[in-house]
């Protein structure tokens, strides 16, 4: 048994709900068997449709997904739970090592990024990594370069700025006004703007964009 999988072992299994997508079956299995000696439970579907009604049906604390699936794919599938306003990190684990499709998969959203090829303890690895709140891409992946040379520039004024890191630390309107000074309707107003400028709908995609785009700490 590997040293991380033993160090898992000294703690008893995580009690962490994992839900795995993958259309290919022999691999989802292997996966799943790897994840079971470290996780609690660990919930298989073969696709993107499935992995959106299983989280609907019972939020898992991360999803471990392919991209590359018939019908909806797994990006496209994280892209409509995060609107939705799940917020539960996603790890890729995939084939695709071109480093521009892990770094849209980034930008989109998610918080882990690994290969196929390298899966087994970085997978464990990288689940433990994104719940605790950080990113993990597989080292070998260019990918914060490429994020970095695309960023756009925003126009955010120095209140919007302020009221932004103030949202993504969890205050509402009403504390951020309190602590500006302003109305809540000015505050409201703000962040709406804020929203219009970054091309999202809710708080959770705000909040998720603005690190993506390091307006504000990860």
């Amino acid at each position: 048994m590997s040293a991380l999988l033993e160090e898992s072992f000294q703690y008893g299994h995580s009690p962490l709900r994992v839900l795995v997508a993958d259309d290919h079956l022999l691999v989802a299995q292997g996966v799943e068997r790897l994840l079971l000696e470290c996780f609690e439970t660990v919930e298989l579907v073969s696709s993107g449709e499935d992995l959106i009604a299983s989280v609907r049906r019972e939020r898992p604390d991360v999803v471990v997904t392919d991209i590359s699936m018939a019908g909806v794919n797994g990006i496209d599938a994280m892209r409509i739970l995060h609107e939705e306003g799940y917020a539960m990190p996603f790890v890729f684990l995939t084939m695709h090592s071109d480093s521009v499709v892990a770094a849209e998969a980034v930008k989109a959203g998610a918080s882990g990024y690994i290969l196929k090829s390298s899966a087994g303890e970085e997978l464990v690895r990288a689940i433990q990594e994104v719940v605790a709140g950080r990113t993990y891409v597989t080292p070998t992946l260019a990918v914060n370069a490429i994020i970095s040379s695309e960023r756009r520039h925003y126009n955010l004024t120095d209140k919007q700025r302020r009221i932004l890191q103030f949202v993504a630390k969890g205050l509402r309107s009403k504390q951020i006004a309190y602590e500006l000074g302003v109305s809540v309707r000015t505050v409201e107003s703000h962040k709406y703007a804020i929203m219009q400028e970054l091309g999202v709908h809710g708080t959770v995609e705000l909040v998720r964009k603005a690190e993506q785009e390091g307006l504000i700490g990860a």
